[in-house]
């Protein structure tokens, strides 16, 4: 009896959700306590083609340049990062990073996720010039790139208000912002695990102020951290209670954190929770209108999967990526492997940019004239 009481408020809190009902806090921790995750990929999948009516995924050609791996926030969980002074730490040379932005235009590459620590020893106007000395030389690469850390960083540096730090960036050439640090939106959990990274207001003030300034940004969120089923859904609901009030985010992107090579031991989520975190996020975050595809953490397989579980971008192709490697997953997708996944989950596959707009529709048996080797 208890457990058909469970199944029925499940169908009905889908139920609702389906017939344009906002869901709440309790809602939330429902869906996240049941285990009925095909049906509530059924509902993200036809809530996702409200607004995504056509048969197409999108996905873009881009690279992660991380420009230096010196960070003095010490976060538990990163692999990357190597504290000010270590031997191992580095700081890219401007003609190093012009060269990586040059072999991701030749690629047909659209956007660079420009990402690095909080480097203490970088003068604010190392950004500043090396954005501009980009746009000089790439005029048309979308910089997506710092996320909310360093710009508070950037902040510390300077002197500068995180208003003044994201204008003087934007007007040096930056685009957007992406949405790396949310982690979980919690202060509780973000004290255990990255002490220093700042509460989570300070990372969504930063994010607000973009979209204030009239730059779009991405939300992101990572689940696996030891973080409770509410702790999970205030987040969505502090993601959503933003949205509706600045409207910036272009994205929503959720994974699952990859614990080897880290200081923070936590056994590995399954497949399961990271399709279920995706259905989810899609019927609570009702205001945004892009979700995209974590394959770089699940593996293509189940990236592919979650595009029926409201996906509707498979995010980018990333020519580089040294952060998540770094943890000890190194799942490789170049373009053709893209288009090729997003025709087996019966999709038609469409290269689009950081504003998601679609520069190209793949015709049936059609691939990239240009690909590459992903490097790490």
């Amino acid at each position: 009896m208890m457990v058909v009481t469970k199944m029925a408020k499940i169908d009905s809190i889908l139920q609702r959700a389906l017939s344009g009902e906002r869901l709440g806090l309790e809602d939330g921790i429902a869906l996240w306590e049941s285990d009925e995750i095909e049906k509530m990929g059924s509902v993200a999948n036809q809530l996702m083609l409200r607004r995504h009516p056509e048969p197409i995924t999108t996905f873009i050609i881009g690279r992660n340049v991380n420009y230096s791996n010196v960070c003095d926030t010490y976060c538990r969980f990163c692999a990357f990062y190597r504290r000010p002074g270590h031997e191992e730490g580095y700081v890219l040379s401007n003609e190093e990073i012009f060269q990586k932005i040059q072999e991701t235009v030749d690629v047909g590459g659209t956007e660079i996720l420009m990402q690095g620590g909080t480097n203490p020893d970088l003068p604010f106007s190392y950004y500043t010039n090396l954005l501009r000395e980009i746009k000089k030389r790439f005029p048309t690469i979308h910089m997506h790139s710092f996320s909310p850390a360093e710009i508070v960083k950037m902040s510390e540096v300077s002197g500068l208000s995180i208003k003044e730090v994201i204008q003087e960036l934007k007007e040096a050439g930056l685009d957007s912002i992406p949405g790396g640090g949310a982690e979980i939106l919690d202060d509780r959990i973000r004290m255990k695990i990255s002490r220093l990274k700042g509460s989570w207001r300070q990372w969504m003030d930063v994010m607000q102020t973009a979209h204030r300034l009239g730059m779009s940004t991405t939300a992101t969120m990572v689940i696996g951290f030891g973080e409770t089923i509410e702790e999970r859904i205030k987040h969505l609901l502090r993601i959503r209670q933003a949205q509706d009030e600045t409207k910036g985010f272009l994205a929503f992107i959720v994974w699952t954190f990859q614990p080897d090579n880290t200081y923070l031991k936590r056994e590995k989520l399954p497949p399961e929770e990271y399709l279920k975190a995706v259905a989810i996020c899609r019927i609570m975050l009702d205001n945004i209108e892009n979700f995209q595809s974590s394959w770089v953490t699940m593996g293509p397989e189940i990236g592919k999967l979650s595009l029926h579980y409201g996906c509707n971008d498979f995010g980018s192709t990333m020519i580089e990526e040294n952060v998540v490697s770094a943890a000890g997953t190194a799942h490789k997708v170049n373009n053709n492997l893209a288009i090729q996944l997003i025709r087996e989950a019966g999709k038609i596959p469409a290269q689009r940019n950081t504003k998601y707009e679609i520069l190209r529709v793949f015709a049936e048996g059609q691939m990239a004239e240009k690909d590459f080797i992903m490097q790490n």
